[in-house]
């Protein structure tokens, strides 16, 4: 999975910078300051969600704004970015919203929200079997193996909500940790029955392995469900509150663009995944915000203390450093 931070490369700090909006606006003028830090260590995962990252720092966003961002694959998803946090390997990180919050209850650390990343769709979180498997419905999950990125991810609340909705209880699976770009090979290996997917791999698997779905996971409580924000510690924000600024502006350039053309978003996916352009250009795609909206945030953790995943009540708002709406 570490072939992401070989393939793209890194952007070089410049000096002339300009002002535009986190919600990609037009609007210019001189920068408060420049970055406290010019160089962040970034931690992703090579899925569809980072895709304005990239975007940002293809078309030079990220320069504009003085700033070298180096993606680093997450080779242990957000717990282990989280970690990399906290010892300071990395700087920011794709923060799967799930982990973050449990991480936030068991006093693991003080999280700060600086940007929204992605807000799930229609048919990009699938629960997949090979072609020949008998599984056709929820019911037919009861007393399988079924392989998710993290236990402790949104694949896992995703799979428990499933389970609940159809009358069986958590433990009617065993769960087994496999990696996203691992998880066809899996199925058909026979080492998982199922697999909880999301693009770019979900659409990959179907056409590649002869992969079926089974069912699509983000229905009910969990449609448009927040998938992920690009997550920081309160200390960073409050050490180095210009260089937050100008990683918001970079990147909400991109992620307005992200959201107004898919186009952009498929371009750059075959650059840090595995995945030929012409699956790329066949993946279902969900939204990429423009805001931090706290309402929308705090459907998330609200969904896991229902579901038993939080003991106690997480308030979202506070969590969110910057522009929120």
């Amino acid at each position: 999975m570490r072939h992401a931070g070989r393939i793209i490369g890194i952007v070089t700090a410049a000096a002339a910078l300009t002002l535009t909006g986190c919600g990609g606006g037009g609007s210019e003028g001189r920068r408060a300051g420049a970055p406290e830090q010019a160089q962040l260590r970034v931690g992703v995962l090579p899925v569809h969600d980072v895709a304005p990252l990239y975007i940002a720092i293809e078309k030079g966003y990220f320069k504009t704004e003085g700033l070298t961002v180096t993606p680093e694959v997450m080779a242990h998803g957000t717990a282990g970015g989280l970690t990399e946090l906290a010892g300071g390997g990395l700087d920011v990180i794709l923060g799967n919203y799930m982990t973050v919050f449990t991480a936030a209850e068991k006093g693991a650390g003080d999280y700060a929200f600086i940007a929204d990343c992605y807000q799930a769709g229609a048919n990009g979180f699938n629960i997949v079997v090979k072609g020949d498997s008998p599984m056709d419905t929820p019911a037919d999950l009861k007393g399988t193996t079924v392989a998710v990125n993290a236990v402790d991810d949104i694949g896992g609340l995703a799979l428990v909500h499933t389970l609940t909705d159809h009358g069986l209880p958590r433990e009617a699976v065993e769960f087994v940790e496999i990696p996203f770009p691992e998880m066809a090979a899996a199925i058909a290996a026979g080492r998982a029955d199922a697999a909880w997917m999301t693009e770019p791999y979900l659409t990959y698997a179907q056409r590649q392995d002869g992969a079926r779905t089974v069912l699509d996971t983000m229905a009910g409580d969990m449609k448009d469900f927040p998938v992920a924000g690009w997550t920081t510690t309160r200390a960073f924000t409050q050490d180095s509150p210009n260089a937050v600024a100008a990683f918001q502006r970079a990147l909400g350039r991109a992620q307005a663009e992200a959201a107004a053309d898919r186009e952009e978003v498929r371009k750059v996916i075959p650059m840090y995944t595995r995945i030929d352009a012409r699956t790329a250009a066949e993946i279902s795609l969900g939204t990429y915000p423009t805001s931090m909206d706290a309402t929308r945030l705090q459907r998330v953790p609200d969904l896991m203390l229902r579901l038993g995943f939080l003991k106690t009540k997480v308030d979202v708002a506070p969590m969110i450093a910057g522009p929120a709406r």
